[in-house]
Parts: structure tokens; C-alpha cells; sequence
């Protein structure tokens, strides 16, 4: 799993712990970047088969960029109560208070909780408790890959609403939808 940037300060560092912990939050984007311009000095220099492989550079950093952004909105600062797990397919969380394991491919509704302080991500499974795990909380980030993967999942909607300011819970996703056909999620 990975890990987080060294939080002690050496004394042969030379960039702050809080530029360290913002460029290790939006990795993916950097890395993005560097590919791009990788690709773009390839595609600028000498052309041929270079220029080719260039463009898919090019494309390439530019997808890892965009997940990127989009992981990077989800994480949380990491600081939170508990410990979330993913481990084929299932997640599971430890907390001072609560836990539990639900299955992914048994998740029956997700929804944001804005209430809870830390907001809860509350994970529903039939015959099952519902599962609630802090944003905020260590390993929450791994979330993002299982979401992501939920049949008709709107992922811009899911980070919308979790950087949104909501005052009441929220329906992020269900597998079957508890509401008339005609009625909108949102």
C-alpha cells in the first residue's frame, strides 16, 4: 500500500511538510504532467516513430492526470478515527467505536452523511448493519477505486457532493433505485 510522505522534518530537507504533503496528495497530477511534457518534447523533437510514441505519451499523461485530479479531490487529510481496508473486494473498517467488513460487489447504497463530524461515508448491504467510515479516516482514499467501479456511478457528482457543504444525508448511489422511475436521484 502506499505510504505517505515523511512527516518528520529532516534537516536536509528542503521543502516545507506542508508543500511535501500537498504535492504528495495530487501525485497522480504531477505525474501527469511530466509524462505530458515528456510526450510534448518527443513530439517537438526529432519526429518519426519518437513523435509517435510522443502523442501516446502525451494521452497518456494526460488520463493519468485527470483520474488524478479526481483522486486527489477524494482524499481526505488521512487523520481521521479508524482505518479503512480494501482487500479483494472487501472493505472493512476499524474504528475506536464502530467497524465491520461489507462486500463491494454487496453493496446495495451509498450515501454521504454530512452530519457526522468527520462527514460518514454509509455503506448499506442487505441483511447487514449499515457500515459508517469518516472521510477522514486512514486508508478512506482506497474508497475512491470501489466507487469508481459501482455500476452508473457519476463520479463528479459523488465529489461534488462531498466538497459541497451538504447539511443532510445524501444519496450517492444505488444498486436499485427506492424512489418512482420517473423521480431523479438529483
Amino acid at each position: 500500500m502506499g505510504g505517505k510522505p515523511d512527516d518528520g522534518v529532516s534537516p536536509m530537507s528542503f521543502i516545507r511538510p506542508e508543500a511535501q504533503a500537498a504535492i504528495w496528495r495530487w501525485r497522480e497530477v504531477v505525474a501527469g504532467a511530466a509524462m505530458a511534457l515528456l510526450g510534448l518534447s518527443g513530439v517537438a523533437g526529432p519526429g518519426g516513430l519518437i513523435g509517435w510514441v510522443g502523442w501516446a505519451l502525451v494521452a497518456a499523461g494526460f488520463s493519468l492526470g485527470v483520474i488524478g485530479a479526481q483522486r486527489a479531490r477524494f482524499r481526505g487529510e488521512g487523520e481521521g478515527p479508524g482505518i479503512v481496508s480494501v482487500d479483494e473486494g472487501q472493505i472493512s473498517y476499524f474504528g475506536p467505536l464502530t467497524g465491520g467488513v461489507i462486500a463491494a460487489r454487496e453493496l446495495e447504497r451509498l450515501t454521504l452523511d454530512p452530519t457526522q463530524h468527520p462527514a460518514h461515508w454509509v455503506l448499506s448491504q442487505p441483511g447487514l448493519p449499515a457500515l459508517a467510515i469518516p472521510v477522514t479516516a486512514e486508508g478512506a482514499e482506497s474508497l475512491f477505486d470501489i466507487f469508481a467501479t459501482l455500476p452508473g456511478m457519476r463520479t463528479e457528482h459523488m465529489l461534488a457532493q462531498l466538497r459541497g457543504g451538504a447539511v443532510h444525508p445524501v444519496v450517492i448511489w444505488e444498486k436499485t433505485p427506492s424512489r418512482p422511475a420517473h423521480l431523479r436521484l438529483h
